[in-house]
């Protein structure tokens, strides 16, 4: 669901939506759209992402397209709770990168009454369910799946392409080391 009717919103109570795909699909475009129309209607916003994501910003979250928003920089899952009192909505990118704990302090906010949106990658290079991204899209009320556009053949992507051969499960990188691919062109690098 991109876009929740309004007369369909729980009211005073929390939930959990998740914007899951691969790479390039759009997902932090996402999730920053939802959260800036949260600015918009002068609900308190806090934004997350792992220390490890230092692609594009240190201060920000940043889609491939260059759309930013300030966010906080964390290295662990367990320091949003704190940091987020005080927020109606909460944003996380990049949950691949967090531990388990992830999941439990997400239902813990939404148990609170708090808008829990996180975005992340729901499988990794080879394919594999990305955890704790799994987990996370168990207990969401709302899911979202983006695709990407196949680089090779124009059909929808759901896979990332590792363009590298390494069996290293993260490497944090763009287009200068993955790709969007469908199922039928991706393949498993084969590892040095």
């Amino acid at each position: 669901m991109t876009d929740i009717p309004p007369h369909q919103l729980p009211k005073d109570i929390g939930w959990i939506e998740v914007i899951a795909g691969c790479m390039f699909s759009g997902k932090t475009e996402e999730l920053i759209r939802r959260l800036r129309r949260a600015q918009i209607a002068k609900q308190r916003v806090k934004i997350f992402k792992p220390k490890i994501d230092d692609r594009y910003s240190h201060e920000s979250i940043v889609s491939h397209n260059e759309q930013s928003l300030p966010s906080l920089i964390i290295n662990s899952s367990s320091e949003i709770v704190k940091l987020s009192e005080d927020a109606q909505v909460i944003g996380i990118d990049e949950a691949q990168f967090f531990d388990e704990k992830i999941v439990s302090i997400c239902n813990e906010l939404a148990s609170n009454g708090k808008r829990v949106i996180v975005s992340g990658l729901d499988q990794d290079y080879r394919g594999v369910p990305f955890e704790p991204m799994p987990q996370l899209l168990a207990i969401a009320e709302y899911i979202t799946k983006q695709l990407a556009i196949c680089v090779v053949c124009g059909n929808p992507a759901d896979k990332t392409q590792r363009k590298t051969a390494s069996s290293e499960r993260v490497i944090v990188g763009a287009a200068d080391i993955y790709e969007a691919r469908c199922r039928k062109c991706h393949y498993i690098p084969k590892e040095n």
